[in-house]
């Protein structure tokens, strides 16, 4: 060999640390969670925090459709903005092939704006 690593140890040795890496962080959190955070439980750990009501009812609750498909709608023109602002920062350098290509973009979600608006989606019911 000579020197040299086999394959057979290299995939080995890289097997090691990459697990390694993947659980080191496990344990270095657990570690560090069992010796700073309370251990037992009482009625002061166990009361609520955030708005000091207790809670009452189920928490399943259902939520109109509406909701998510506002959500759905603003991720995806918010989105957009991120694919759109390197386009707007270098405009005036844009080969056309660059400016093609942002049109057919901000053509196809206005085109799926369009069939939103529509269908209805953005109608408040």
């Amino acid at each position: 060999m000579n020197g040299q690593y086999s394959a057979l140890q290299f995939l080995s040795v890289f097997l090691v640390i990459a697990t390694l890496f993947a659980i080191g962080p496990l344990i270095a959190a657990k570690l560090w969670a069992s010796y700073f955070s309370p251990q037992k439980t009482g009625p002061i750990k166990n009361a609520a925090y955030e708005c000091g009501v207790e809670a009452t009812g189920d928490a399943w609750q259902q939520f109109r459709s509406e909701y998510y498909l506002y959500a759905i709608v603003f991720l995806i023109f918010d989105v957009e903005t991120v694919f759109l602002m390197p386009f707007a920062v270098a405009f005036g350098k844009l080969t056309i092939g660059a400016f093609l290509a942002i049109a057919v973009f901000v053509l196809l979600l206005v085109e799926g704006l369009v069939w939103a608006w529509a269908k209805g989606v953005l109608e408040w019911k």
